[in-house]
């Protein structure tokens, strides 16, 4: 159970009236897993025009399906203009290989191996190749998906970011890096740190989602046969909603 968070009028943190908010997790390349939630958001809301649905970023690498992952929202984006799409470092990674192929041993580490061959590169090809196929193998619309990503959403006492923020600055003050990145400084600030806000992240994987009243942890390991999770925002309230394999 959640210690609840106050925002500086003294009331529980809140969503805007009317509004429901389903904030989904790392999906790192389990279109299956992402077909599944979708299913289950659509259940339980009875018209997915009637959510607001904000993803968090990694939705690329580890996984075998990234080019599918990238599809399916694409086609989320068409159906519901609204929907929010966030970076991951991981997206940031793959755009910096596009960009900077001479960086693919430090991408491939962290499962650019797998979105490789999602989008049907050979991986046996030389280094200096393999960014000028995935380019080639790669549809247009994707990359401009990959390069429309934003860092951060406010949706009432709730910022919803990839990583997290740096504790003791501003908003403003935050950098890319920061939000795709930090760890450790900002799950253990202290509350003299802490924002006036509910931090909503993944990133870091979890075994079960995490609600520390301050901060929402939605990665559970979906890529490492965990789960995909989403936490839904309604009013003052919040749970979770999950699915595995």
């Amino acid at each position: 159970m959640f210690e609840n968070f106050f925002n500086k009028k003294g009331d529980p943190a809140s969503v805007p009236d009317g509004k429901r908010v389903y904030a989904i997790g790392d999906i790192h390349g389990r279109a299956d897993l992402l077909d599944a939630l979708i299913g289950e958001i659509t259940a339980d809301i009875g018209k997915l025009s009637d959510a607001q649905l904000i993803f968090l970023g990694d939705y690329v690498d580890r996984g075998e399906d990234s080019r599918g992952v990238i599809d399916r929202l694409i086609e989320l984006r068409k159906s519901k203009s609204e929907t929010v799409f966030l970076k991951g470092n991981h997206e940031a990674s793959m755009l910096d290989f596009l960009e900077e192929p001479e960086d693919l041993p430090h991408w491939l580490d962290w499962g650019g191996l797998e979105t490789l061959e999602s989008y049907g590169v050979d991986t046996a090809l030389p280094n200096e190749l393999l960014a000028r196929e995935l380019r080639k193998n790669m549809p247009d619309e994707h990359l401009k998906f990959l390069r429309s990503l934003t860092l951060n959403h406010r949706e009432g006492d709730y910022l919803f970011v990839h990583a997290g923020i740096r504790p003791g600055a501003s908003l403003e003050e935050q950098t890319e890096e920061d939000m795709l990145w930090i760890r450790s400084r900002f799950h253990n600030a202290s509350s003299a740190e802490r924002p006036d806000f509910v931090v909503v992240h993944g990133h870091t994987p979890v075994d079960q989602p995490c609600d520390e009243g301050w901060r929402i942890n939605v990665d559970t390991g979906a890529c490492y046969g965990g789960s995909l999770t989403a936490v839904i925002l309604e009013g003052t309230d919040r749970w979770f909603l999950s699915v595995r394999d």
